[in-house]
């Protein structure tokens, strides 16, 4: 699996960590291993910019997603034998980590647990998760609180 993270937002974050996150989200999705995924992160003005440009709405948000080839949860083969689907460019997944440090104070966990919030539901989306709808955002924060919890549970503690 490619996972390529670039930081333009002028913070420092733990790429490396954030990349494992983004692997764990796909192989608990069942994403084809050669599949390529990009994290981006931004800063403010950037952001600002993306979802003015992209979703017609002013200032800066916390995880913009933007997928490539259609791609969707449970495509990784099996085996040699295997006709699945080939690997695909799954998207770009763009963090703003000033929006996210806000963000994760207010709900007490800090701005690493945001952004790993963030890049997991950033993920999903790219897969074809919405939470336009009830039923829709169900699925979507629950498998999305899954796949935290299981990610927070099998990393080593610091």
């Amino acid at each position: 699996m490619s996972i390529e993270v670039l930081n333009e937002s002028g913070v420092p974050v733990d790429e490396r960590l954030l990349a494992g996150l983004a692997r764990h989200v796909l192989d608990g999705m069942r994403v084809h291993p050669l599949a390529e995924l990009s994290l981006l992160l931004v800063d403010e003005p950037a952001m600002s910019e993306l979802h003015e440009k992209w979703m017609g709405e002013p200032g800066p948000t916390d995880v913009l997603a933007f997928p490539m080839d259609e791609l969707r949860p449970g495509h990784q083969t099996g085996g040699a034998d295997d006709d699945g689907p080939d690997p695909a460019l799954l998207g770009d997944v763009v963090l703003c980590p000033a929006v996210a440090e806000r963000q994760g104070r207010e709900a007490g966990h800090g701005t690493a647990a945001e952004l790993e919030l963030l890049c997991a539901h950033g993920i999903l989306h790219l897969l074809g998760y919405d939470h336009a709808e009830p039923e829709e955002h169900k699925e979507m924060f629950g498998l999305q609180a899954e796949l935290l919890t299981s990610w927070r549970d099998k990393r080593p503690r610091r």
